[in-house]
């Protein structure tokens, strides 16, 4: 709960911080009204880590170099256009910005910036009242027009104007109203709600690099579940997500299976858990935690009702695949992030044959060689898998990956999986056989590392009699 005597002395130490006080003193003594805004503020009230500082000023953005210049190891003027003039000053980088009074065509994102007169006006265009809060430096007065404490309070999301305007305005507050709310663990208002499904459509003047943005700082919170559901309820996801609330599969009285959609927000939970068990003080994976909401979108596409009442999926992990990655690709993730995310797809199921029998060394050698530089991810992804209500079940399931990790671990400091290589370069093989450079190269190596993966370390005497033999045996 919101203790505000707590929040106020938070304020009243940020206040007095080097750089703040570096930058009030410098304003004032110009004749010229400076606050800290937004996310500073309203994150010291509920006692949350505050990281850049952001700033707003009635100075215009050429008073605000002039201003900086003497207090600042550097300067940069890259956003100038909007107001916006950047600076390290007492060894931090802060932004300082005009007071904006912008207005929208509703057509695209970029408003016709126009700078405004108050700090008022400039608070009331802002995307949630929690955000639009100042503190006045250096007298710390704090400024909210439009009750953002009382939001604060209430844990509650809202806007500052009607919703319909705000995004309106900006469609892309539609999905910073789900990141906020699984960010700071808010409810978001029920108009609000009610725009965000009104004003979906909308989203189509922004651009995909931008719905990306969003999406990855939401699932970087800790509980991204909150604001998917949130944008599931809304239909916002289907504008740029569709294969998500495809997941919501309708099941007859005769064919019972899991809820597909359910089951995969657990396993989003469930991975961000294991993520953070094995990793504490890593980032948060955001290829992992993709991987883990959309692992099972190949399902609508490969669902088949059996005639004894049973449902099945066949390749749903291959059909997933593809369509992660057609999806990932629209949304202008980078390539790398992309592979990963449909590599653990295509192998999320291998596991499962793992635990329905004994696998061979040769069939664990394969399992890493397939997973590569994903097999921690993969792990994690695979445990998460399990959602079973069934004791007995998940117990055996769990067990089995135990061992498949034990006998990994084991193989690895015996054969060195890591370099999963045969024991011959192509230049010995071109020696062996005495061949050149060519498409026989390329087979034998083949060859011998199906060798590897089926025996392991047979030595490199015995690799090259294999060798020979197979190359006699090709006539």
């Amino acid at each position: 709960m919101l203790n505000m005597a707590e929040g106020i002395a938070r304020l009243g130490a940020l206040a007095e911080s080097p750089v703040v006080a570096t930058l009030a003193d410098a304003f004032a003594a110009a004749g010229h009204d400076l606050a800290i805004v937004g996310g500073p503020v309203r994150d010291a009230l509920l006692g949350r880590p505050t990281n850049d500082l952001d700033f707003t000023t009635d100075a215009r953005p050429d008073d605000i170099l002039r201003i900086v210049k003497p207090i600042s190891t550097a300067q940069w003027d890259i956003g100038r256009a909007f107001g916006t003039i950047g600076a390290k000053v007492a060894g931090e980088q802060v932004e300082v910005t005009t007071y904006r009074a912008d207005s929208y065509d509703g057509v695209t994102r970029k408003p016709t910036v126009e700078f405004g007169d108050t700090l008022e006006d400039d608070l009331v265009r802002r995307d949630f009242t929690v955000n639009a809060m100042a503190l006045r430096v250096p007298g710390r007065t704090l400024i909210d027009p439009t009750g953002g404490v009382e939001d604060l309070v209430a844990r509650r999301l809202r806007t500052p104007a009607d919703p319909a305007v705000s995004f309106g305005d900006d469609p892309l507050r539609m999905l910073r109203a789900a990141r906020f709310s699984s960010q700071l663990g808010f409810e978001v208002d029920p108009a609000t709600v009610q725009a965000v499904a009104d004003l979906r459509e909308t989203l189509a003047i922004v651009s995909p690099e931008r719905i990306q943005g969003e999406l990855v700082r939401l699932l970087q919170t800790d509980d991204p579940v909150r604001g998917i559901r949130l944008l599931v309820e809304t239909g916002l996801i289907g504008e740029f997500l569709p294969e998500v609330p495809a997941l919501r599969l309708e099941v007859d009285e005769h064919h019972h299976h899991k809820d597909v959609y359910e089951h995969s927000l657990t396993v989003l939970r469930q991975a961000i858990d294991l993520e953070h068990a094995r990793h504490p003080d890593a980032a948060p994976d955001v290829p992992l935690r993709l991987a883990a909401l959309l692992h099972d979108i190949g399902k609508p596409a490969t669902r088949r009702l059996e005639p004894n009442g049973g449902v099945t999926f066949y390749h749903h992990d291959i059909k997933g695949a593809r369509l992660a990655r057609k999806r990932l690709q629209a949304l202008r993730f980078d390539s790398d992030t992309t592979a990963v995310v449909t590599r653990l797809i295509e192998l999320h199921l291998r596991f499962f044959g793992y635990a329905e029998g004994t696998w061979t060394d040769s069939a664990v050698r394969r399992y890493v060689r397939d997973a590569g530089d994903e097999l921690e991810r993969l792990h994690i992804l695979t445990r998460a898998d399990v959602t079973t209500r069934n004791a007995r079940k998940a117990g055996r399931l769990a067990r089995a990956y135990d061992d498949i990790e034990r006998r990994i671990a084991e193989l690895s400091a015996r054969e060195e999986l890591d370099a999963m290589r045969p024991e011959l370069d192509g230049n010995r093989i071109q020696a062996v056989l005495g061949i050149g450079p060519g498409r026989e190269v390329g087979e034998a190596y083949r060859f011998l590392l199906d060798l590897r993966l089926d025996e392991g370390i047979v030595g490199q005497d015995e690799a090259e009699r294999r060798l020979r033999e197979w190359w006699a045996a090709r006539g």
